[in-house]
């Protein structure tokens, strides 16, 4: 574990190059296109997400979270309640698809949609029904709060990795089912995505509540530390590391429950579609 971490402490990990690989297949796939309605603030999204990504598992916070609980599910809440979701808001799968050459594209087609692929194929198809998604990401997210595996991650920095690649991959499949991100599919209706998003959003809660009444540390690993940046004691950083979850971990569930409720609510004409005509207040006189 670092005993000083320094704003140039950059570690330029396997994450980094994910990212500049996805931003590489973005830039090839929308370099020979003319720019479509929208696709501006879905190209921000996607660099917001990338940028996410790069600060979770890159920056200084990288190695304050060996030592500090509370930073460690900054990391977390960077993964799936900003990076997730931005990704899925900016749609960026058929574009990065057509940075492949063409060729590649036509082999990997043929394959997939080859009999041999097939088991593959029914997997990706149940994974991704909304109430499968659903127990993938909080069985997940829940499982790995579990101190043996919280302690193994801190301990293995292949299980950390292992950690936060699940984290983030069922957080993505979570949040195609909440945002339309063609090709994936979101079957949900608005009802159906609030009770998705509030009723994970409460699992979270649970999380927080049972690492704040907790009467001691947790997690051995922070447990066992002699001192931590700050001079926080442990139990101070278990408690920290609770309200990260509860207040900043329950942002981007928060904005998306306004957005969809406000569409739900909002007037329709007789095909579903929204009122375009202005809404006026009745006087209630005939």
């Amino acid at each position: 574990m670092s005993a000083l971490t320094t704003p140039l402490d950059w570690t330029g990990g396997p994450a980094l190059l994910w990212v500049l690989c996805a931003a590489l297949l973005y830039w090839l796939g929308g370099r020979r296109r003319l720019p479509r309605p929208g696709e501006g603030w879905r190209t921000a999204s996607f660099v917001a997400s990338l940028l996410a990504i790069v600060i979770a598992l890159d920056s200084p916070i990288d190695s304050l979270s060996d030592e500090l609980f509370w930073v460690h599910m900054t990391q977390h809440i960077l993964l799936i309640g900003a990076a997730a979701p931005l990704l899925a808001l900016a749609r960026p799968w058929v574009r990065m698809w057509r940075g492949f050459p063409l060729s590649s594209r036509r082999a990997v087609a043929r394959a997939v949609a080859g009999p041999r692929w097939r088991p593959l194929r029914r997997a990706a198809t149940f994974a991704s029904g909304a109430i499968v998604s659903w127990l993938l990401f909080n069985v997940t997210f829940c499982a790995w709060h579990l101190p043996v595996f919280y302690d193994a991650a801190l301990r293995w920095e292949f299980v950390h990795a292992l950690e936060h690649f699940s984290f983030f991959a069922t957080a993505l499949l979570f949040w195609t089912r909440v945002v339309y991100s063609p090709p994936w599919r979101a079957p949900l209706s608005e009802l159906g995505r609030l009770a998705y998003l509030g009723s994970t959003m409460v699992v979270g809660w649970v999380l927080a509540v049972v690492l704040t009444m907790a009467g001691s540390p947790i997690y051995s690993v922070y447990a066992e530390e002699a001192s931590r940046p700050g001079h926080i004691s442990a139990f101070t950083d278990q408690q920290l590391a609770a309200g990260m979850m509860w207040v900043p971990g329950s942002v981007s569930y928060t904005i998306a429950i306004i957005v969809i409720a406000y569409r739900w609510l909002e007037p329709r004409d007789a095909r579903g579609r929204p009122d375009p005509r202005p809404k006026t207040l009745s006087t209630g006189v005939g």
